[in-house]
């Protein structure tokens, strides 16, 4: 997850609040240039890529008629993104229906890489999570390092940017200054003073989106999405059955296709899973949990290490921890370059460092610097948290992406007397960080579209088995949901990995890539309930 976090409510890693928004692998090498050197850490954009011819009959056979324009669209690859040492990547875009109820009305563009396998024999889609996190990206900043040699010489890899995502119809709403000023602010949701003072802020963000983003905005949700990747099988992999790897968000996106698409279902990794029985409440209830487990084990790591600012017990670090928190909470940080380090972004760079335990010492050495007064390595981390770069640029609309996808995909309670029930609620099973993750509905009580999303538990009846893959010390998508989604798909089996931080495809487990590869290059299915 990689946009603010939860601000004295909207937690936005937080998927509803409650959905997981980034890849480990991708946190780690951003968070080690903090630790060493506080230099930045983000992607560059990429040049628009082309269109043009592919696809073969299988792939698009028993397509709906009304959208055979998009299935028997042909696409053309080009070579792309061959500066900074890169090499072997294509790119194309692929068009789909803004609005899959009038497939004959306006259209966008997908924005889709490939890296080629050394001896592909089929290609796999992949994505990082979210909503709002660039596939594409993925693949071009982490597809060498990610996926390993045995699976990347049997697959092509393809990434796509989601339909509101980055270069695909992107969701626009605030320039780089507009959204400096606002992650300045930082009101107290539990006075009433404060709450109005949100809903003021939102209702600005939300016209400066309308105004900017054009009609997509209404078509921005989970059940488009599905709906696209069944075109990018058909057309960008030409393949009869979909091959999936997705992470944290991307395993909704995968058990939402199983679900719509089961006799298209091929070889599907779900790695971080979000249970899609949950509504925003339980999701939201569920992350808090979790960061507020993963602050504990934190803290008892750190307070194991010379050098930890944090003294005594593990209670004792705690309290240390709330207090910190509370003294920010009334006189925001300094930061180096001029701005303040309020609260809201405070707690953003927290919860974004525990996502992965590698991410621990960056973490140790911004708390240290914070209980000097110095907001300086948190402002750092909060601002890769938000894809911001030194020089004040983003590099993504992540943040407002990934509000536009939870607007339409969750109902959230939005009156005070609700926000306020659930704030105690939050506060009560996570102390620490539960009230941060509280009033969400100021995001989209006033969204001009109203929600389409259902939550349901996943439904599949297809033949191919799908692998879930759980960390038992995963803080945003808990192990409960992967051990839930599991269940729920009936024919799937569960591989546990016994670890901290979010998912556990390449992040260091020799027996974890194993099983994954091979599943998905082999097709030998770990036994369920396998645990490294």
């Amino acid at each position: 997850m990689t946009t603010p976090a939860p601000s004295q409510g909207r937690a936005l890693p937080a998927a509803g609040n409650a959905r997981a928004r980034t890849l480990a692998v991708v946190l780690v090498a951003c968070l080690a240039a903090i630790t060493l050197t506080l230099t930045g850490c983000l992607p560059l954009l990429a040049p628009p890529s082309k269109p043009g011819p592919s696809t073969d009959a299988s792939a698009t056979a028993g397509a709906p008629a009304e959208l055979a324009r998009f299935y028997q669209q042909q696409v053309q690859w080009s070579s792309c993104e061959t500066g900074s040492g890169r090499a072997g990547f294509e790119c194309t875009q692929v068009m789909v229906p803004l609005d899959y109820a009038k497939p004959d009305g306006d259209t966008i563009k997908l924005a889709v890489i490939r890296l080629k396998g050394s001896n592909a024999k089929a290609s796999l889609l992949v994505n990082p999570g979210g909503p709002g996190v660039s596939g594409y990206d993925l693949v071009r900043d982490a597809g060498t390092s990610m996926f390993s040699d045995k699976l990347r010489g049997m697959y092509s890899l393809i990434g796509w940017d989601p339909r509101g995502v980055k270069r695909s119809a992107p969701v626009t709403c605030l320039d780089a200054a507009q959204q400096d000023a606002l992650r300045q602010e930082s009101p107290d949701e539990s006075t009433d003073t404060g709450l109005a003072e949100a809903f003021t802020m939102q209702d600005r963000l939300i016209d400066a989106c309308k105004a900017n983003t054009g009609p997509v905005l209404a078509h921005t949700d989970t059940v488009s999405s599905v709906k696209d990747m069944d075109i990018l099988r058909a057309v960008a992999a030409g393949q009869s059955k979909l091959d999936y790897a997705g992470f944290s968000y991307g395993t909704l996106l995968g058990s939402t296709y199983a679900g719509l698409f089961p006799d298209r279902v091929g070889r599907f990794v779900l790695d971080g899973a979000l249970d899609p029985s949950l509504d925003n409440r339980e999701l939201t209830l569920g992350q808090a949990k979790g960061f507020e487990n993963e602050l504990h084990a934190y803290l008892r790591s750190c307070l194991a290490k010379s050098g930890c600012p944090f003294k005594g017990s593990e209670d004792d670090a705690i309290g240390q921890v709330q207090a910190l928190f509370q003294s920010i909470q009334n006189q925001p940080l300094h930061s180096n370059d001029g701005r303040l380090l309020p609260v809201t972004d405070f707690i953003n760079g927290v919860v974004y460092a525990l996502y992965t335990d590698e991410s621990w010492p960056a973490l140790t050495q911004a708390l240290a610097a914070a209980l000097r007064g110095d907001g300086s390595s948190m402002m750092r981390i909060s601002d890769i948290s938000a894809d911001r770069a030194q020089d004040g640029t983003y590099s993504s609309n992540g943040t407002f992406a990934f509000v536009a996808y939870n607007c339409l995909d969750y109902t959230m309670a939005s009156d005070p007397a609700s926000m306020r029930a659930e704030a105690d609620e939050l506060k009560q099973a996570a102390p620490a960080l539960g009230g941060f993750f509280a009033y969400g509905g100021v995001n989209c009580r006033d969204w001009p579209y109203k929600p389409t999303g259902s939550t349901v538990p996943a439904h599949y009846t297809g033949s191919s088995p799908i692998l879930v893959v759980g960390t038992t010390g995963d803080p945003a998508t808990p192990y409960p949901w992967a051990q839930a989604l599991r269940s729920q798909l009936g024919n799937a089996s569960l591989l546990t990995w016994n670890a901290e931080g979010h998912t556990a495809y390449g992040r260091g487990s020799t027996c974890i890539d194993d099983a994954v590869d091979g599943y998905l290059v082999d097709g030998k299915l770990p036994q369920d309930g396998k645990r490294c």
